[in-house]
């Protein structure tokens, strides 16, 4: 069996961070996908599809991503129900993100994307798959701008003798 999902869309609201009460950090945001075809009328339609992301790779999405920013998720797909206040029986389909992609600058300057992967592999399960991944419970988001490698826009002064290779 495969399951295996690629996307690559714009976020369309800024992602939700929430903590488990063991610690566990899950981030849930929403990627509008364009259709590869347009419609009758000329139109290029979107499909919007739910995400969810779990532990560190979860901050890291909160803290640098935002509505508009163009993401690649690397992921599955999983289906789960629930009932509701109503009692009526509700199912929801939604891409497991095993990685997320940054694909565009922070800012105008800013250099390329940065990718973000689960340190737990493919087990995304939440508390009862935890494995003791989320054990510290560590809720403090960094700050953009205490990031100390943010491009400021001057260029940087690095000659060839400087790099590695």
């Amino acid at each position: 069996m495969l399951n295996r999902v690629i996307l690559v869309g714009r976020l369309t609201k800024d992602p939700e961070l929430r903590y488990t009460p063991s610690g566990v950090a899950v981030a849930n945001f929403t990627l509008a996908v364009n259709r590869t075809f347009t419609n009758q009328q000329g139109e290029r339609e979107a499909d919007f599809i739910n995400c969810v992301i779990w532990r560190k790779p979860a901050e890291n999405v909160a803290n640098f991503l935002k509505k508009g920013s163009l993401a690649g998720v690397d992921g599955r797909i999983q289906t789960r129900s629930y009932d509701n206040n109503q009692g009526q029986r509700v199912y929801v389909t939604e891409v497991m993100a095993e990685s997320v992609q940054f694909l565009e600058p922070r800012n105008a300057n800013a250099g390329g994307g940065q990718q973000y992967q689960s340190q737990s592999g493919n087990n995304f399960g939440g508390p009862s798959g935890d494995r003791g991944y989320g054990q510290q419970q560590n809720q403090k988001r960094s700050n953009f701008n205490d990031d100390p490698f943010a491009n400021d826009g001057t260029p940087i002064d690095i000659s060839d003798d400087d790099l590695p290779f």
